[in-house]
């Protein structure tokens, strides 16, 4: 039995003993406890420089016999190419680590209030482990809290939450909007409007991106976004996104266009623009296998140029190896100069099909098998165990 599994069943022996106390002469006392600090030539995500230790033993692993189960909510994106991913690479760490007997999973689109309550769902589940993709930054806290008092530690991947005692591990988010707007202004010489298409509104990916793209536009005083500062939302979806852009081209605002920024909804984008018999303008996108295979089709897609942002949907895998290091009192890097204690940030790489160099890494990206909406980076060097081909599966323990 680890410490943690130790502790969380003293807790509930505490609990039944205060019980007993209410019952008898109304004495007792509440203890707390707060959780604290490639094998592919896939894009390459590594943490950021100048990292700080929280330091821990490594004595405990799984004992003999016995495993965690770890709970996985995801809250929204349900069919989007990112979060299924997201899904399966945390699926297939739970079976590669050896050491999950369980992967409890909640995945459905809902909003903060859906998520809070699947928080809670998972601790009265008694699971050792919390990984999820949260909804907004602040509304789980209060679940979170009951996680920590209970000896759950908790991981947010892909976005960040407030709460001090969970961990965050997600990709640069205002970097990665920054990247790709910066690449974006650049290739329209500075000038002309950009079609400015965002992901989930309130998600705090969706907030970060902004935070990025408004930073970028600062220095590009001749861009002006299109239809608002504000952008349009897709809500991550293909449909949607496929029937905004249908929808703007329709009211012939496309030919007042002379760019797009998407937050990595891009190959329906781009086929939308294709089938209305358009010329293109400059795009930028997410590393999709869909999208990435458009701009190295020089011939399918004449005329295409853009980009790609590295936005790897393997943090769910690395959520739960992170779960397991905490689990086990490992030693776990955080980055110093982060909004958030207890962070690891990944950073974005941009990659473009009108240089050579750019071409060759959008090549060196491709991965057999893959489903064409879902992201290429399906390990991260130093935080997931599993081959592609075990994401590809999307298996986890038991299945």
């Amino acid at each position: 039995m680890t410490k943690n599994q130790w502790f969380k069943r003293l807790v509930a022996v505490m609990a039944i003993a205060m019980i007993a106390v209410a019952c008898g002469d109304g004495s007792g006392s509440d203890t707390t406890l707060a959780e604290g600090s490639d094998t592919t030539a896939a894009p390459d995500t590594t943490a950021a420089a100048e990292p700080t230790t929280t330091a821990g033993s490594t004595e405990t692993t799984a004992a003999a016999g016995e495993g965690f189960v770890i709970g996985y909510s995801n809250g929204g994106g349900v069919g989007n190419g990112f979060r299924e991913e997201q899904v399966c690479t945390a699926k297939a760490e739970a079976l590669a680590s050896g050491q999950v007997t369980e992967l409890n999973q909640i995945h459905r689109n809902t909003d903060a209030a859906g998520q809070l309550s699947d928080i809670r769902d998972l601790i009265a589940a008694d699971v050792d482990a919390i990984v999820f993709n949260p909804n907004d930054p602040e509304a789980l806290n209060p679940a979170l809290e009951e996680a920590a008092a209970a000896g759950i530690p908790t991981v947010s991947v892909d976005a960040f939450v407030t709460h001090e005692g969970t961990y965050n591990l997600y990709n640069n988010q205002i970097e990665y909007a920054r990247l790709g707007a910066e690449w974006l202004f650049e290739q329209m010489g500075g000038e002309g409007n950009v079609y400015y298409m965002r992901g989930f509104a309130g998600h705090p990916a969706d907030t970060d991106r902004h935070t990025g793209f408004q930073q970028a536009l600062e220095n590009y005083p001749g861009i002006t976004v299109i239809p608002s500062i504000d952008g349009e939302h897709t809500g991550w979806d293909p449909a949607t996104t496929t029937q905004l852009i249908n929808d703007w081209i329709a009211s012939g605002q496309y030919g007042d266009t002379n760019g797009i920024w998407t937050s990595g909804m891009d190959s329906q984008v781009v086929d939308a623009i294709q089938q209305a018999n358009l010329e293109f303008v400059p795009i930028v996108g997410a590393d999709l296998g869909a999208y990435v295979a458009q701009l190295l089709d020089a011939e399918g897609f004449a005329g295409l140029e853009g980009s790609a942002v590295t936005n790897t949907a393997a943090v769910g895998g690395a959520g739960v190896n992170l779960a397991l290091k905490l689990l086990n009192e490992e030693t776990v890097e955080t980055a110093a100069d982060a909004a958030q204690p207890n962070t690891v940030l990944l950073d974005p790489v941009l990659a473009d099909n009108v240089t050579d160099e750019g071409r060759a890494t959008l090549e060196s990206w491709q991965v057999d098998g893959l489903d064409p909406l879902w992201p290429l980076g399906l390990t991260i060097e130093g935080w997931t165990t599993y081959t592609p081909e075990q994401a590809v599966a999307c298996l986890g323990p038991g299945e």
